[in-house]
């Protein structure tokens, strides 16, 4: 008799622990993976990462967002929209009443703030933390990034707050990472130390003193130590084991505490990558076309692959710059302002419009050049290269820059689970809010990834379009293809490319 009751009793407190286990709120940790291209995730470079992915749920056709850089997408991750929306452009940005003469590189957060002084906003779109505000949430952003990128991920610090090794706000939480990590550790290539130092922010910091609804935990690796050493470089797999090995000691941390079980865990990067082999020098290309400005300055600023005429309109000189890159064989897809809202073409002939790379926004410039690609492999068998300059990198409208990585586990995710269905780093945002039981903010041109929780519908019954739109010149020696995909109500560019007519001999 006493052990049938000792029995129930234990059975009572298990049935108690489990309810009391629901009842308890989930929290949602985005990692960010600075370059993660998908097939640098294997089980025997990052077999932890590999691991997550079993467990839960990898997206085979995830985006990143057009231009593929590091701080356009780290503003689509807390925004959930387009550059045409939130308004940052660019790495580099031309904001003529912060600086009339030049681009401001935006990986340097005192560049940031004197967008904000000169324009009286910073993103035109607001962020999670924003929104969270008024319903009592948190967001909590750290980052082992540049201190502009860090900045971008929740720039008003309206909840939670933001840690960096240079920096952190509010000061309450400044306070708590000195006591909690003392002096941080310089930056290192791989950068493991600066990765660590923010694991343990979040670790530290994060579960123990802001208790954080939301978390955006930005790894500065590989992308940092592929710029210099290559993909597939051994210091490149290096840095992608040490932080696999991170992320591992995170889900051992939440398992340790309790935690794992009701932790939505998002791996994700803001980018793929690909091997650089040049020439594609942009500013030479256009220089000839620069008028002096009565200081003397010329009129032309070159903002990464944004091109600005400062003097004014001029439908003219536009069309000849684009006419001269378009002959240009390192030149790949050009866009120009769209000839209607909606369409496809550019007002330039050949030319794909804003619309197509969602780029159309009023701080955007008279013309956007990507650099051309192709699947040539590098020395280390990586596939996928662009004629920017450097060793390797990002940004273009390549197949390899734009797929990029998206994997889930959780208590609200699929398990076992794979999906082809398209998905971009702008859908995280709304799905944070969908899981949170909030309504996506009307500024979000992202979805909720329904087909990926396990209370969403079958991955099998989302209906995914390939689709395609070609412009071309006059004459046919340059034709332009955007490579589109459609699902959920939502497009998705997947790659331009670009065909020359072969010049008669």
């Amino acid at each position: 008799m006493k052990r049938m009751l000792a029995v129930v009793t234990v059975a009572v407190a298990l049935v108690a622990g489990a309810r009391a286990q629901q009842a308890l709120p989930r929290a949602h940790l985005v990692i960010v993976v600075d370059g993660l291209r998908p097939d640098y995730v294997t089980p025997e470079v990052m077999p932890r990462v590999s691991r997550l992915g079993q467990r839960g749920i990898v997206f085979r056709s995830h985006h990143s967002v057009f231009p593929t850089v590091t701080r356009v997408n780290g503003s689509s991750f807390v925004t959930g929209a387009y550059p045409e929306t939130h308004g940052l452009m660019g790495n580099t940005i031309y904001i003529p009443k912060a600086n009339a003469t030049k681009g401001l590189d935006t990986g340097e957060r005192s560049n940031l703030e004197a967008v904000e002084r000169a324009e009286g906003t910073l993103l035109t779109a607001p962020t999670l933390s924003e929104i969270f505000k008024p319903f009592g949430k948190t967001l909590l952003a750290v980052s082992s990034g540049s201190t502009g990128s860090a900045y971008l991920l929740n720039h008003t610090a309206a909840t939670g707050g933001l840690i960096h090794y240079d920096y952190a706000r509010p000061a309450a939480v400044a306070a708590q990472v000195a006591a909690a990590l003392g002096t941080p550790p310089p930056h290192a290539t791989p950068n493991d130390p600066q990765n660590q130092y923010a694991i343990d922010a979040y670790l530290k910091v994060g579960l123990n003193d802001v208790h954080p609804d939301v978390t955006f935990l930005w790894l500065n690796d590989p992308d940092g130590t592929a710029h210099a050493k290559g993909i597939g470089a051994e210091l490149t797999l290096k840095s992608l084991s040490l932080v696999d090995a991170g992320i591992g000691r995170i889900e051992d941390a939440l398992q340790a505490k309790g935690l794992l079980d009701r932790t939505n865990i998002i791996v994700t990067s803001d980018h793929g990558f690909s091997t650089h082999g040049g020439p594609l020098k942009l500013a030479t290309l256009v220089e000839p076309f620069a008028k002096p400005m009565p200081d003397g300055s010329k009129d032309i600023v070159v903002a990464e692959g944004a091109i600005y005429l400062r003097s004014g309109q001029d439908p003219a000189r536009v069309a000849a710059i684009v006419a001269d890159l378009q002959k240009r064989p390192e030149v790949g897809a050009i866009f120009t302002r769209p000839v209607a809202n909606g369409r496809a073409e550019g007002t330039v002939p050949g030319t794909l419009s804003y619309d197509v790379a969602r780029w159309n926004h009023p701080r955007a410039g008279d013309i956007l050049v990507s650099a051309n690609w192709s699947d040539d492999k590098n020395a280390a068998g990586f596939a996928g290269k662009t004629t920017d300059g450097g060793v390797a990198g990002h940004g273009s409208s390549s197949p390899y820059d734009i797929h990029n990585t998206l994997i889930a586990a959780g208590p609200d995710f699929r398990e076992h689970a794979s999906s082809d269905v398209p998905t971009a780093n702008v859908d995280i945002a709304p799905t944070l809010l969908h899981l949170m039981g909030m309504k996506p903010a009307p500024t979000m041109t992202g979805r909720v990834i329904e087909e990926a929780l396990r209370s969403g519908p079958p991955i099998a019954s989302i209906r995914v379009e390939r689709v395609t739109e070609t412009v071309r010149t006059a004459d046919g020696a340059y034709e332009l293809t955007a490579h589109i995909s459609k699902a959920a109500g939502r497009t998705y560019l997947d790659f331009t490319d670009v065909k020359r007519a072969t010049p008669p001999h």
